[in-house]
């Protein structure tokens, strides 16, 4: 029997052949029996048969799991192709395969270790740092799937080969640059990879002048200055504007208080004027030479004669209280 590869390492969803290739003694005259059984890592339990041929029929054991997907790669097995071929590998596909080709009195057997690996999936590059000439950079690259180990590995697609003063780590993806200048300038492309596959990423770095420091430092200072300036112009305007505004409320009420007319005067009470009537008043004019005396008695008015002082009483009309202007003389 030929013994073929001992281990092997396949990507997942990827399809197998675990060669098994034997040559028929002339001695072996029995009953041809070939079985591909998976090896048990504990020593006390039994292998497990996935399938077999025996008298020129194919037997596919499905009591395991693993079973689906199994098949003779060669449509007949009896000359001397017993390779076994699994379709739509995963993880659980990971183990030790035993084939087994019996004849008697002949009999051999050999074993193959399978391991289902993860590719890596596409990584991602970015960059940590400026790109101006003169500071320090560094070159990212990580993949977030894959079985381990994952080795990283960056080159420049143009302008030739990185320069030596980068370094790199493998087990990490970065690419350090301490000091930054226009030969590492490029397009640089990161690979990821395992035992089972590989993928990759680019990114383009460029080389900028850093700016006039001079040239900031005056534009700093101008633009400082120019903003004061507009604050205390705001400043100044808002002031003005609230000294207006004082100014003219202050006229305003100025002139309300010249527009307001005098109060009335108080108009007499009724108990005034009730007193007021209780006592008659007795108003004096010369008539035809005589001292005549009239009774005020609100609205009634007296005729009086020559009384024993020598004086004549008139017939007069009483004078009215004007609340305006009082008593006329």
């Amino acid at each position: 029997m030929s013994t073929g590869l001992q281990t092997m390492q396949k990507a997942e969803g990827e399809s197998v052949t675990l060669g098994c290739s034997y040559t028929l003694n002339s001695l072996d005259t029995g009953e041809l029996d070939i079985e591909w059984s998976l090896v048990s890592p504990d020593t006390t339990q039994k292998d497990q048969m996935l399938v077999s041929y025996s008298s020129g029929t194919k037997y596919i054991h499905d009591n395991h799991a693993l079973a689906n997907g199994l098949s003779f790669a060669a449509p007949d097995p009896s000359l001397g192709d017993a390779s076994l071929t699994i379709t739509l590998l995963s993880a659980a596909h990971s183990a030790t395969y035993q084939c087994k080709v019996k004849k008697s009195p002949g009999v051999d057997m050999r074993k193959v270790t399978l391991v289902v690996k993860a590719k890596p999936s596409v990584p991602k590059c970015w960059m940590e740092g400026g790109e101006l000439i003169g500071e320090a950079l560094s070159l990212h690259c990580k993949s977030a799937k894959g079985s381990t180990p994952l080795k990283y590995m960056w080159r420049r697609e143009s302008a030739g080969p990185i320069p030596a003063a980068a370094t790199q780590n493998a087990e990490t993806g970065e690419l350090k640059i301490s000091n930054h200048s226009q030969s590492f300038a490029g397009i640089y492309l990161c690979e990821v990879n395992n035992a089972v596959g590989a993928e990759h990423c680019r990114i383009n770095l460029k080389a900028n002048k850093p700016p006039n420091r001079a040239a900031v430092i005056v534009g700093t200072i101008v633009g400082s200055l120019l903003f004061i300036f507009i604050l205390l112009v705001f400043i100044g305007v808002l002031y003005w504007k609230l000294g207006n505004r004082h100014r003219y409320e202050k006229e305003f009420s100025n002139e309300i208080r010249e527009d307001v007319p005098p109060p009335e005067s108080r108009p007499v009470s009724r108990r005034t004027n009730r007193s007021a009537n209780q006592q008659p008043q007795v108003t004096y004019c010369q008539v035809d030479g005589m001292e005549v005396g009239c009774l005020d008695d609100e609205d009634d008015t007296h005729t009086l004669s020559t009384n024993s002082h020598g004086h004549t009483l008139v017939k007069c009309t009483p004078v009215k209280y004007d609340s305006k202007y009082g008593y006329a003389v």
